[in-house]
């Protein structure tokens, strides 16, 4: 067998038809198939690779953790420099209030440790959340995805979820002293890429805040300088009470977190004890080489280039076959009349070596949100592939 039936035999399939390119290696914002054709990842990994692909720093990095030691024990129990150097440079770029971490494996585990936080802390059982929002697939983040098309297979869920819609008042004037946590996307990203109002986003806070709710915000797409600021909440003058990160937080590696004040987080200690426990949460390979990217992050100071590359994006990728573009900062959702059209410019732009998908909530849109290292002429690169795609399939 090769590596084609075996991965159609033996790996767990997701969608009966996955994109299905044997990859070989990546480097930048380029992945190369076995047979050398090069294409651009116009997606990042789905926002992991924010700095790109096999960046030194990083590679350096995961060399010399990999040499020192790996895995040791449970989490939480052993001091490990990579955890407590990663968590200390996250918190010395947040707010003061978040101050305390708790590493996971992913996003969507840091979703489930923020919504046993919030009960623990509140005593209360009510979530809401928001149609059209994602924040995982595991039991809990399902419960709280924001559409029936994707929870019904697997009811029953957790209970006491409501969903509103977004940008909806319906959802400030609900909130009372039963409701335990809001959480929510500042951007919504499988929605594609639609952004909160900030007189919303605000009045939503201070709801909360009257009542003592927690405000989670899922950064976990938006955040490490997506939208062209290093945390979208800080464009909507708000501070969460927990933050949840994943994707570009370990750097390529697998890593997720969220972020409270110590006050809060320790109530996970007691009553009872080891409230929340992973084995392989914050992996010291892992932290090791998401505090590379950071570190990379900031010192090259990416963050400053995303709002000019967004402009000259924009300025390059104009078609009257495209019905509208929704984007904020590096991170776009090109919208079609139809999902037809979507999915065949989609697979054209794949065919010409651009690596594009759509969105969950959104199938109709196109997405763009290449790693931040790109330069002006590989955007252009990418948008002459858009527009040749989108000819194409209009005059078939």
């Amino acid at each position: 067998m090769n590596n084609r039936q075996i991965f159609l035999q033996h790996i767990a399939q997701t969608s009966e038809a996955p994109i299905g390119i044997e990859m070989a290696k990546a480097n930048g914002i380029y992945l190369y198939d076995i047979h050398g054709k090069k294409y651009i990842d116009g997606i990042a990994g789905f926002s992991v690779a924010n700095i790109g692909h096999s960046n030194t720093k990083v590679v350096d990095a995961v060399k010399q953790q990999v040499e020192t030691y790996m895995h040791l024990i449970v989490y939480g129990e052993f001091i490990q420099q990579p955890q407590t150097a990663y968590a200390k440079l996250l918190t010395d770029n947040l707010p003061s209030s978040l101050n305390c971490v708790y590493f996971t494996n992913s996003g969507t585990e840091a979703t489930e440790g923020a919504m046993k936080l919030a009960k623990r802390v509140t005593g209360r059982t009510k979530i809401f959340a928001f149609n059209n929002s994602y924040h995982g697939s595991t039991q809990g983040s399902l419960s709280i995805m924001g559409d029936e098309y994707w929870r019904n297979a697997f009811r029953p869920l957790l209970p006491e979820v409501y969903h509103f819609n977004f940008n909806d008042d319906a959802v400030v004037n609900a909130i009372d002293d039963s409701v335990a946590c809001v959480i929510t996307e500042i951007v919504q990203a499988e929605a594609g890429v639609k952004a909160a109002n900030k007189s919303w986003l605000q009045a939503l806070y201070k709801k909360c805040k009257e009542h003592n709710v927690l405000f989670i915000a899922d950064e976990i797409q938006s955040g490490f300088g997506r939208t062209g600021f290093l945390w979208a909440f800080q464009q909507f003058d708000i501070i969460p009470d927990v933050l949840l990160l994943g994707k570009a937080l370990g750097g390529g590696m697998p890593l997720g977190a969220f972020i409270a004040d110590k006050k809060l987080m320790y109530s996970l200690t007691n009553n009872p004890v080891l409230g929340h426990i992973t084995t392989f949460g914050g992996h010291p390979v892992s932290c090791a080489a998401g505090k590379a990217a950071f570190e990379f992050l900031l010192d090259e100071k990416l963050i400053d280039t995303v709002q000019a590359k967004q402009k000259f994006l924009l300025q390059h990728l104009q078609s009257k076959h495209i019905k509208a573009i929704h984007y904020f900062g590096l991170w776009f959702a090109i919208q079609f009349n139809s999902i037809e059209i979507t999915h065949n410019v989609i697979k054209k732009c794949i065919d010409k070596g651009l690596i594009t998908d759509w969105f969950v909530f959104a199938a109709d849109c196109l997405r763009i949100a290449p790693p931040l290292i790109i330069s002006e002429d590989e955007i252009k690169n990418i948008c002459e592939i858009i527009l040749s795609s989108i000819d194409e399939v209009i005059t078939s």
